[in-house]
């Protein structure tokens, strides 16, 4: 009797991860659902953190900004108004960012990721994917085309017990 249970117990564990190992597939699967919808753009709605994936754009234009114009802690005129003019542009561009990043930004990158990606006319995601897999038990990477060819990033994330788009990644080179 205590052997059956314990296999019982063993099955039921094997069956939790490869459940859990599926989930954010079928996910995937929902999202290429939603982009070829009529209205995907309210349909992407559930499967898209959008202030996630604000969040990261923000993060990286900070990064890139940082990177061009030097930081000073300086009390003299010249560092206050360096000072003035990075706060200047973090405000706009977190106004911009609002402006720029929306949920139909999102769909028309994926799409036209997707139509790079794939010669299938029309383009779907799903045929796009050239690799999708967990970086944590919490993240999955999508590259949508192959890595010579420029590809898009896409990260899902488990938020709030759902799997989301988080993160678009747009390569450059």
């Amino acid at each position: 009797m205590n052997i059956h249970i314990s296999r019982v117990v063993t099955y039921a564990v094997i069956l939790a991860l490869v459940a859990f190992g599926l989930w954010p597939y079928m996910s995937i699967f929902h999202l290429d659902s939603a982009l070829r919808q009529p209205d995907a753009t309210t349909a992407l709605t559930p499967y898209v953190n959008l202030t996630a994936v604000q969040a990261h754009y923000k993060k990286r234009l900070n990064n890139t900004v940082d990177t061009f114009v030097p930081t000073s802690q300086g009390h003299s005129q010249s560092d206050q108004v360096l000072n003035w003019v990075m706060s200047n542009v973090r405000q706009l561009g977190d106004s911009a960012l609002q402006q720029a990043i929306t949920l139909d930004w999102v769909r028309t990158t994926l799409n036209e990721a997707a139509e790079q990606a794939t010669a299938e006319r029309p383009a779907s995601f799903m045929s796009a994917i050239d690799f999708a897999f967990f970086e944590s038990w919490d993240r999955v990477v999508i590259r949508l085309g192959a890595l010579d060819r420029r590809p898009t990033y896409v990260i899902l994330s488990l938020q709030s017990r759902q799997w989301q788009v988080t993160d678009v990644i747009r390569s450059c080179w």
